[in-house]
């Protein structure tokens, strides 16, 4: 073998990472679907949260000024690592596989840490939601004394445990994905319309109404903490931290032609919607039997960003709509979970909380995939999803997983404080850092020193950021487990 003289030390170590095939086999997804994915991300139940989460400690124009921010900011730094996509010539369907074959061995395992951590504080947070809508359906009936927040946060953990177990890879999802958008927009839109009413009543009760209270509460310093916590909300609402991910696909052709097939009518009933006739004749003209193959459908890179703007612009005005009204119907005493705060008919309050029920167990398993993908690859789970081993596998691995994740739910049930975390920890250098300084190395002979600049000023603007928030978040944990005790009924 010749020896090749151009290649350095650096290189030779990054040759040695050994990245492993997934045993969840991937897929030629139209950029739509992964849109849909992305989008469904971005307006789950989490939405419920985000006008006291973010607005309460931001006010009007921090919290308007810093949405539209962070919106602008997301979508460039998701845009670097779409384009990162294709990196040395092969497809990256797992983010740590991309930071192996940029940086090497040591940043495989970093990234793989700060991803599976990402998801796991992701997965607390839908599992606190998941409960909180329960115990709020079981408050409309009389039962919040005998149905406390830890019982239904179990209750949601074992639904999610049920659906992990019949639900073996992403794409198996199928129908469940259509499902997810209806129950979204039931919860929204309920929650919008009864907040829109209770705060338009004060106009009608005219100078006799109290005024809302837009205020920023607290003391200085604790102001100054809770703020640097809310930003670390704002880049959490619009980033997942698995974006290569979302494509895998099961190792099943029958599966993943009843899949297509279903996802190609909502496609093009969407493509109908808002007139996009060149899609429109490639869908009626795609054969869902030849979807069985690769990843997003070539050119990846063009597709996955096309995915990204959709996520961007229809796919966060439900999210923007209900964090401005729950905002302006409630003031600073909007709660933590929206449909707490909202006033209307028993029956629509309950088909609200039901739907962010069942949407929190499926968006759960959605970002709960990669970790089970990466269980299933360790462990060699392969062929059809019923066989034995298959079978107790998952609920061994998904079970336990989840147990873990429900006892820390409801050990410590704070949602704004683990969205803040988990910000600070894993969002602010996933997708901002270290997408940023992936970028420089991967495409450092083709940036100018302007753009050189504009790149290394984002890495160290973020982890400044990143420190600032991981300190007050934990401050504001500390704080909260002061005033309640574990397994607390908030």
């Amino acid at each position: 073998m010749v020896p090749d003289n151009n290649r350095n030390e650096v290189e030779d170590y990054k040759l040695t990472v050994q990245v492993p095939e997934t045993a969840h086999q991937v897929s030629t997804d139209s950029w739509l679907q992964a849109g849909f994915v992305l989008t469904t991300g971005v307006n789950s139940v989490f939405v419920l949260g985000y006008s006291g989460t973010i607005m309460v400690p931001l006010g009007w124009i921090g919290g308007i000024v810093g949405l539209l921010l962070a919106t602008v900011l997301s979508l460039n730094a998701n845009m670097l690592v779409a384009k990162l996509h294709e990196h040395g010539g092969k497809r990256h369907i797992r983010y740590r596989d991309l930071a192996a074959q940029i940086y090497g061995r040591r940043a495989y395992t970093i990234t793989w840490a700060m991803q599976y951590i990402n998801l796991f504080m992701i997965n607390i947070g839908f599992l606190i939601l998941g409960g909180s809508a329960l115990k709020a359906c079981f408050a409309l009936f009389n039962y919040e004394h005998t149905m406390k927040l830890p019982y239904c946060i179990a209750i949601t953990g074992f639904a999610c445990t049920l659906f992990a177990i019949s639900t073996p890879h992403l794409s198996a999802l199928r129908v469940w994905l259509g499902c997810s958008t209806v129950l979204s927009l039931i919860y929204i839109i309920v929650a919008c319309v009864l907040a829109a009413k209770d705060g338009f009543q004060p106009l009608y009760r005219g100078a006799n109404a109290p005024p809302r209270d837009y205020s920023i509460h607290g003391e200085s310093s604790s102001r100054i903490f809770t703020t640097i916590g809310a930003s670390a909300n704002l880049v959490f609402a619009f980033n997942t931290g698995m974006l290569p991910e979302i494509q895998l696909c099961p190792n099943d052709d029958k599966t993943k032609v009843l899949m297509h097939t279903s996802v190609l009518h909502m496609e093009l009933l969407v493509c109908f919607i808002f007139g996009c006739p060149s899609e429109i004749s490639q869908l009626s003209h795609t054969d869902p039997s030849a979807c069985v193959s690769a990843t997003v459908r070539q050119p990846a890179v063009k597709n996955t960003l096309k995915a990204l703007y959709f996520q961007f612009t229809i796919g966060v005005v439900p999210m923007f709509a209900i964090t401005f009204i729950g905002y302006w119907a409630y003031g600073a005493s909007t709660s933590t979970y929206l449909l707490n705060s909202v006033s209307g008919p028993l029956w629509v309050k309950a088909a609200a909380n039901i739907s962010a029920f069942l949407q929190s167990i499926i968006c759960l398993h959605i970002f709960a995939s990669p970790t089970y993908e990466y269980l299933d690859t360790k462990f060699g789970i392969r062929g059809s999803a019923l066989q034995l081993n298959s079978l107790s596998f998952r609920i061994a691995a998904r079970g336990g997983y989840l147990v873990i994740s429900t006892l820390v739910s409801a050990l410590l049930p704070f949602l704004g404080d683990f969205e803040s975390l988990t910000g600070a920890l894993s969002t602010f250098p996933l997708t901002f850092i270290l997408a940023n300084h992936m970028y420089i190395v991967a495409k450092k002979d083709k940036l100018s020193t302007l753009q050189k600049f504009w790149h290394w000023l984002n890495v160290i603007i973020f982890a400044l950021m990143s420190i600032a928030a991981t300190i007050a978040s934990l401050r504001l944990i500390a704080v909260d487990s002061k005033e309640y005790h574990v397994f607390a009924d908030v």
